[in-house]
């Protein structure tokens, strides 16, 4: 086998060197200026300072007490450590002597940090890489064993250790990241020249507060290249914008299709790109498809609450597609809190004895919040008067804030990666839909997230019979009997498949339960043109997930045709194809409306 000849780099002019070192040197001190600066007028406003918000400490505090208990694990996790560095050094030296010995700990399949050739022919960087790796892994070992923890306890000590551990990485920092010292040798230190100007623009554009730039912002244009499915706004009110999209076929199913995306993004994950957009390959199975779009609120809808999100949400949708159609039942789809919602508009609807709602479709939602994945972290009662109280100064919660708690689920991904290429390497980030997407973050009212966050995540109310009373009606999910297919992920880091599960158990009309590959967006935008992921099904539903899948049948491909084939049954034959405007409802706005175009923060 050829050995891979070493990198020469470079060697820098010295003027471009020394040019770029005191460019180096400015710019940090202008970025600490502004860093400080800030502070001061963040402090005033409800900033961190040298408080707790997080509740992090007293986490920490207790699994201390703790060891201080029991401390035979800790002992025995050192001792194991000690021997890990043993064999570390042993096969360091042999590979030093010419050896080839097989690594004492390897990076995770999935784990892209490491991908860097230099990571497994340089012994140097080898032996950093495994260090690492072995400390990462005995830290976070032991505090999974510390005993006496109480489940959510235990649950914040370990996902604020995982975090530790992952800002702690090599490959997040210049002098230990193979890549990055070869960018600066050969470019002279322009990279970090460069990834100085990415970071004070950053800052800039965070009015002081570091929002990472994960795409080319400037690639992507609302209703320009994505979310350009052509249709038409034809119903307004104070939380929503109702879209009735444009057929493609001559002939559409009689029974209308409604769309109930999550408020704490923008509708058009499912209308990306015309290649995986949702929107666009269900009009053309012959769907009349409405979307809801909601508004990005500010100080003025401050007092909206829950039950105005179920009236003014779904309810009003559901009562302008009648105007617009004719039709008085729709087939309705809710995704992620959408589907939170639409589970709570099934029951409200049961209590009522009304009909309207001939199926329900729900991808990646949560109505069980027993067992709600790392979400929970945040949602002690430390956390939650700290973060009304912040809600109070404005009336809502500003995007940035939920965009950073979802980010932290996979920070490797969504923060490092991106702190890398754009602030060591210096180089400009990859235009991405998704991505974009991503960063166009919305606010949450005040009283309507303080009411989710307390009955939904804290306090699981909504599972509970008459736990929840929307609309001066208590509401019960066993009464629902619409036919429900379920729709979760098996990668989710925000809906965990098997607490979605649990919606099998309750509802007592027919349910269809489906698992697609991949997480929370990729296994939900998988369109069958793409022939990626797969998914599995299971025509019995077993008190237990695991049991489900156990014996469930897996599918290649998208899960989308096998949706299709189930909605058909509720989809009353065909009938001539319906165009925006020609009902009761006259156009408001060409889609995708004015709402989705309202940014918040930048």
């Amino acid at each position: 086998m050829t050995e891979t000849a070493p990198h020469s780099p470079k060697i820098p002019d010295p003027a471009v060197w020394s040019r770029n070192i005191a460019e180096i040197a400015a710019r940090s001190q202008r970025l600490v200026n502004e860093f400080l600066s800030r502070q001061g007028a963040a402090g005033a406003d409800g900033g961190m300072g040298l408080s707790d918000p997080l509740n992090v400490g007293s986490a920490f505090l207790e699994m201390t007490r703790r060891m201080m208990v029991n401390p035979a694990p800790v002992i025995e996790a050192q001792f194991s450590l000690w021997q890990d560095y043993m064999r570390l050094w042993q096969s360091a030296a042999e590979r030093f002597l010419g050896g080839n010995p097989a690594p004492v700990v390897q990076p995770a399949p999935n784990d892209h940090r490491f991908k860097d050739d230099a990571w497994r022919e340089s012994t140097l960087f080898d032996f950093i890489k495994q260090s690492y790796l072995l400390t990462a892994r005995w830290l976070q070992s032991t505090v999974k064993k510390v005993d006496g923890l109480d489940d959510k306890t235990a649950q914040k000590v370990d996902f604020y250790t995982r975090q530790f551990v992952d800002a702690m990485a090599p490959t997040n920092f210049v002098a230990t990241n193979p890549e990055v010292l070869r960018a600066t040798l050969d470019s002279g230190g322009e990279n970090l020249v460069n990834g100085l100007k990415h970071l004070l623009e950053d800052l800039e554009r965070g009015k002081g507060r570091l929002m990472i730039r994960m795409t080319d912002l400037k690639s992507f244009k609302v209703g320009k290249n994505i979310a350009i499915s052509p249709g038409k706004v034809v119903f307004r009110n104070d939380l929503i914008e109702l879209i009735q999209y444009a057929p493609a076929t001559t002939k559409v199913q009689k029974t209308p299709l409604l769309i109930v995306p999550p408020w704490i993004n923008k509708f058009y994950i499912l209308d990306l790109r015309p290649t995986n957009s949702f929107v666009k390959w269900a009009v053309e199975q012959g769907h009349t498809v409405f979307m809801v779009s909601w508004v990005n609120p500010d100080e003025r809808l401050a007092e909206k609450t829950f039950d105005d999100y179920l009236r003014d949400g779904p309810l009003a949708a559901l009562d302008a597609i009648e105007r617009a159609t004719g039709e008085k039942q729709a087939n309705v789809i809710g995704y992620c809190l959408g589907g939170t919602l639409l589970a709570a508009t099934l029951a409200w609807l049961a209590a009522k004895g009304d009909t309207r709602v001939k199926s329900a479709t729900f991808f990646a939602s949560l109505v069980d919040f027993k067992e709600a994945g790392e979400l929970s972290v945040f949602v002690d009662e430390e956390q939650l008067k700290s973060l009304e109280e912040r809600m109070s100064k404005h009336g809502y919660l500003e995007g940035a804030d939920m965009a950073t708690t979802f980010n932290m689920l996979r920070a490797n991904d969504l923060i490092w990666s991106f702190v890398v290429n754009n602030y060591l390497l210096g180089r400009e980030p990859f235009p991405f839909d998704l991505l974009y997407w991503n960063s166009d973050s919305t606010r949450m009212p005040a009283a309507m997230h303080s009411f989710y966050l307390r009955s939904m995540y804290q306090q699981n109310r909504l599972s509970q019979p008459g736990g929840i009373t929307l609309a001066g009606v208590p509401i019960d999910l066993r009464q629902v009997k619409t036919p429900t297919f379920i729709l979760s992920t098996r990668e989710d880091h925000i809906a965990p498949w098997r607490s979605t599960y649990v919606a099998t158990q309750l509802y007592k009309g027919p349910v269809t339960f489906v698992l697609a590959a991949s997480g929370h967006i990729a296994g939900v935008v998988n369109p069958p043109s793409k022939s990626k992921y797969g998914h599995w099904t299971n025509d019995k539903l077993p008190q237990d997930p695991e049991a489900w899948l156990k014996d469930a049948q897996f599918h290649n491909g998208s899960w989308w045709p096998r949706w299709e084939e189930w909605v058909k049954q509720f989809a009353g034959g065909e009938v001539d194809a319906r165009v925006p405007g020609t009902g009761a409802l006259k156009p408001l706005a060409d889609a995708p409306g004015p709402y989705v175009m309202v940014r918040s923060g930048a």
